[in-house]
C-alpha cells in the first residue's frame, strides 16, 4: 500500500467557483486524514482571461485545464480539481481522472430578476448563455427568443443580468448551489429541454498516473453511481467529438445496477438535432457511451458534424 502523502498541493482556478469547488475536496481529505496538510495553487488560465469571444473561438474547453496539467508537470501541484464539464474527453496519456464525491445537480437553472420562466419572456427578449449546447436546445424550444453570448465567472455573469442586460440567463444548478447561491435559481430546466453537459455538476480530480500514492488518497472518495454516470457520458462524448464547439450534451442517470443515457448532437441554431438513449449494466458503461454515439452517429448526428466542419473551415 502507498504511503498517505504529508502534503498535497492542489492546482485550481482562481474563480469564486473553482476556489469553492477545490476547498470542498482539500475540507473533505483533511477531515478523513487529519495530519495531511493542503495547499491551494491558484492559477488564472486563459480561458478566465479572455472573456471578449466564445469559448469556441479561444480554444475551447481544455483553456480551462491545460496551464493546472501544466503545473502538476513542472512540480508546482500535485493534482487539480476541476469540473468534469470542462475537461476535455481526452487526457495526455500519462495523466489520470477520477471523480470526487457524489454529483450535484446537473440540470441547468433559469435566472433572471424579471420573468418565472423562459416560457413568460415576451418575444425578442435577451437571454444569455455561454453555451452551444444551450443555445441549440433552447433556440428549438424558443424559436422567438434571442440568445446573446455571456462569458466571465458566475458573480460576472449575474452582475450582467443585474445591469439589465439581460432578460434571463442560463447556468448550471450546481455552481450556484456550490456558492450558495441557490436563492437565485428561478427554476431548473427540465433535461428534456435542456440535456446537461457532458459531467455537469461532478467534480474531478486529476494527477500524473505514476503516483500511486495520489491514487489511493482519492480513491475512497469516489462515488460509483457518479463514476458510472462520469464514465457512460465521457465515452459518448469521445465518440461524437464532444467539446464546445459542437452542441452536445449527455446524462446518465444510475439505478439498480443500470445505467440509462441520454443523448444529443444538434446545430447551434437549433434546426437540426439528432437526440437518442441507450442503457446498460453499471459495469457496462463506457460500451452504453458508445454504442449511443455510434446510433447517433448513424442517426444524421455524423452529417451534423460534417456541416459543423464546414462552417469553421
Amino acid at each position: 500500500m502507498s504511503p498517505t502523502p504529508q502534503k498535497l498541493r492542489i492546482a485550481t482556478r482562481e474563480s469564486r467557483l473553482a476556489l469553492a469547488q477545490a476547498g470542498m475536496v482539500r475540507d473533505a481529505l483533511r477531515a478523513r486524514h487529519p495530519g495531511l496538510e493542503v495547499e491551494m495553487v491558484g492559477i488564472t488560465t486563459k480561458g478566465d482571461r479572455v472573456l471578449d469571444r466564445p469559448l469556441a473561438q479561444v480554444g475551447g474547453k481544455g483553456l480551462f485545464v491545460k496551464e493546472l496539467e501544466i503545473a502538476i508537470d513542472e512540480d508546482r501541484a500535485d493534482a487539480a480539481v476541476h469540473s468534469l464539464k470542462d475537461v476535455p474527453m481526452e487526457l495526455p496519456a500519462h495523466f489520470a481522472l477520477v471523480t470526487f464525491g457524489e454529483r450535484e445537480l446537473p440540470l441547468d437553472a433559469f435566472v433572471s430578476n424579471r420573468h418565472a420562466s423562459l416560457e413568460s419572456i415576451p418575444a425578442g427578449g435577451v437571454v444569455g448563455t455561454s453555451s452551444l449546447r444551450r443555445e441549440c436546445q433552447l433556440r428549438r424550444a424558443h424559436p422567438a427568443l434571442q440568445f446573446r453570448a455571456l462569458r466571465g465567472n458566475v458573480n460576472t455573469r449575474l452582475a450582467k443580468l443585474d445591469a439589465g442586460e439581460y432578460d434571463a440567463i442560463i447556468l448550471a444548478a450546481a455552481g450556484l448551489r456550490r456558492l450558495g447561491l441557490d436563492g437565485r435559481i428561478g427554476a431548473t430546466l427540465p433535461e428534456g429541454v435542456s440535456l446537461p453537459a457532458i459531467g455537469q455538476g461532478i467534480l474531478g480530480i486529476e494527477y500524473r498516473r505514476d503516483r500511486s500514492d495520489l491514487a489511493a488518497l482519492v480513491a475512497p472518495f469516489e462515488d460509483p453511481s457518479t463514476a458510472a454516470a462520469a464514465r457512460a457520458e465521457r465515452s459518448f462524448g469521445r465518440v461524437v467529438q464532444g467539446s464546445c464547439d459542437v452542441p452536445v450534451g449527455a446524462y446518465a442517470r444510475v439505478h439498480d445496477g443500470e445505467v440509462r443515457l441520454e443523448g444529443f448532437v444538434g446545430m447551434p441554431d437549433g434546426s437540426r438535432l439528432v437526440r437518442l438513449h441507450a442503457q446498460g449494466g453499471v459495469e457496462d458503461a463506457e460500451s452504453v457511451g458508445r454504442v449511443l454515439g455510434e446510433r447517433i452517429l448513424a442517426a444524421g448526428g455524423r452529417e451534423i458534424l460534417g456541416l459543423l466542419l464546414q462552417q469553421s473551415a
